[in-house]
């Protein structure tokens, strides 16, 4: 059996992992970047994911490329800190099952896990997609064609695969409000600020987190309200322009604000479509699951999904059932981290100083039942059922 997988994040990884290592597929893996992307922001790695990871032997990988951290600490324009979460508090809450690891780095990880038999091209994706004799033709940006008995769309938000198959982005696709953006400078005397917390502008309507990472540079986070969707066609303009009357260390990293090539700008949003596969295409991660930053869970859901998905691929007759079966399966899950996601996004960037007041109480009260959906980021959503629950292949 061959699959073809469009894109190379995080579900796409985990899932041609899966594929070749346990079903023995012939797997190639299409990413129509030039190379792996480096852009990306910090993540609290916890949940089905981290259990998907144990099971697949990447955990260790990921424990050591993960980041110590003592605390997210909400600082105000002069860099008093207003409010902070004790992380061991937070790590003790996932019964130490918890990592803080770079997307990217998440995705190294999975990538150098990977057998060389697995095909992995950069710089090429799908210019059309139709049915064969095989199950599916897909003819590639480059001219070449390739057949398979199965087609992934594992490219994220704005998936491809999903605009040729199940619709344009507009039908699927749920603007929450809000534009991310992320990106990473150098700034010794920043860095030795920060230390190991994950520092926060306690800030309305707006917030900037900044971290320092291993090689001594800094990584920024920014989260802020907009009603348009649309991405602006200069990222470091529109950063200066929303964040620019913002205090304590703000003015420093935007400062040193790499161009826009080098920064992840984004809306915030869900995907929400009637079905994740149609015949022999399937979706996998953001293309049909996103629940949005304000979940807190995306990377771990996505290396969960595919796991699933591989897991019914094992058991099932025909390609198509097993299809069904990941969706009937996985899509409860979903539904539920994105509800809870909408539930939280006003505390997520609080839109009134009332807001950050209520905020700042719920931190102090972290560990007491309703006070980490008040506080905004942390989980969201049951944690139950288990990846184990789920699946039954063992890795």
């Amino acid at each position: 059996m061959r699959a073809v997988i469009c894109g190379a994040g995080i579900a796409g990884l985990a899932l041609a992992g899966r594929l070749h290592n346990v079903l023995g597929w012939e797997v190639v893996v299409l990413e129509k970047a030039p190379c792996p992307r480096t852009e990306g922001y910090m993540i609290d790695f916890f949940g089905p994911g981290y259990d998907a990871a144990e099971a697949m032997g990447v955990l260790p990988w990921l424990e050591e490329l993960s980041y110590p951290v003592s605390e997210a600490a909400f600082l105000d324009d002069h860099g008093r800190c207003r409010a902070r979460l004790d992380y061991e508090r937070f790590a003790r809450s996932q019964d130490g099952r918890l990592l803080s690891i770079m997307r990217p780095d998440l995705e190294l990880a999975l990538r150098e896990r990977l057998s060389f038999a697995v095909g992995l091209r950069f710089g090429v994706g799908p210019a059309s997609i139709a049915p064969s004799p095989y199950g599916i033709r897909v003819t590639l940006t480059d001219g070449a064609t390739l057949d398979a008995d199965l087609l992934v769309g594992a490219d994220g938000l704005h998936s491809t695969v999903r605009a040729m198959v199940f619709g344009e982005e507009q039908r699927c696709v749920r603007h929450l409000g809000y534009h991310t953006a992320a990106f990473t400078f150098d700034d010794p005397q920043v860095h030795a600020e920060l230390g190991d917390r994950f520092c926060l502008t306690d800030t309305v309507d707006r917030q900037m987190g900044l971290y320092a990472l291993r090689d001594g540079q800094v990584a920024a986070f920014a989260v802020h309200r907009s009603a348009d969707p649309r991405r602006p066609e200069d990222a470091r303009a529109a950063l200066r322009r929303e964040y620019g009357s913002l205090g304590w260390l703000v003015p420093r990293a935007l400062a040193a604000c790499p161009p826009h090539a080098r920064v992840y700008y984004d809306q915030v949003a869900q995907t929400d479509l009637p079905s994740w596969s149609r015949g022999r295409v399937v979706l996998v991660g953001d293309a049909c699951q996103a629940v949005s930053l304000l979940a807190g869970q995306g990377a771990s859901l996505a290396i969960a999904g595919a796991y699933v998905l591989a897991d019914q691929l094992v058991g099932a007759r025909r390609v198509e059932d097993a299809l069904h079966g990941y969706e009937r399966l996985w899509r409860p899950i979903i539904r539920d981290r994105q509800r809870a996601a909408r539930r939280t996004a006003r505390w997520f960037v609080p839109d009134s100083a009332r807001r950050l007041r209520v905020r700042h109480a719920a931190l102090r009260f972290a560990g007491l039942p309703g006070a980490s959906r008040l506080a905004g980021i942390s989980p969201a959503g049951r944690r139950r059922p288990f990846l184990r629950q789920l699946a039954t292949v063992p890795a």
